[in-house]
């Protein structure tokens, strides 16, 4: 098991951030159950300079405060009143960088995603959204903050190699209010 070190996190280039965690294991232990999937779909926030990140223009709230820690930790959020979405805080404290963990292909508890997604099959829609990634490896908002080392969840390289001719990268999702921001080549997907 090799858990991504702190250094990893702690970088300063969230878009290459976002782009290395491409093939990398996202981990959960939840209700004594192992999960993981290979991360196939990321997203950049660039922290205070980003109209598209909750941490824009220095916004400090209840909620977003996680994103102001140093990285390496969750930050999950509570979209449209329904959907948990997870995060991993990236940069220095005090610099609210963030990439969105979009899709994963399921690897290890499959029946445990299964149960928790509501269905008896394995399809590629089973983890091909961020709400669905974080339902299916049981992540809630409650589980923001979370030391991205520990043992609840966290991220392990196991050696798959992403080279960036493999990246696929377009423009984020669901971020029209950020206007040309919402046009950045931010988003990443690798195709396995």
């Amino acid at each position: 098991m090799t858990k991504l070190a702190k250094d990893f996190y702690l970088r300063e280039d969230v878009v290459q951030i976002s782009k290395d965690l491409l093939g990398k294991y996202l981990f959960t232990k939840i209700d004594n159950k192992v999960t993981a999937g290979i991360i196939t779909e990321t997203e950049a926030y660039a922290g205070i300079t980003d109209k598209a990140s909750h941490a824009y223009n220095n916004r400090r709230t209840k909620r977003t405060e996680v994103m102001f820690a140093e990285g390496g930790v969750s930050y999950v959020y509570l979209c449209y009143g329904i959907h948990h979405l997870f995060n991993v805080v990236t940069n220095g404290k005090d610099v609210p960088h963030a990439v969105l963990i979009r899709a994963i292909k399921p690897m290890e508890g499959i029946p445990t995603m299964l149960e928790r997604r509501n269905t008896n099959q394995l399809h590629n829609k089973i983890t091909a959204g961020p709400g669905t990634v974080s339902q299916a490896l049981g992540i809630r908002t409650e589980h923001s903050g979370l030391d991205l080392r520990g043992n609840k969840i966290w991220i392990e390289d196991k050696g798959i190699k992403v080279y960036e001719k493999d990246i696929v990268a377009g423009t984020r999702i669901g971020v029209n209010y950020a206007g040309e921001d919402a046009k950045l080549p931010y988003r990443f997907v690798i195709h396995l």
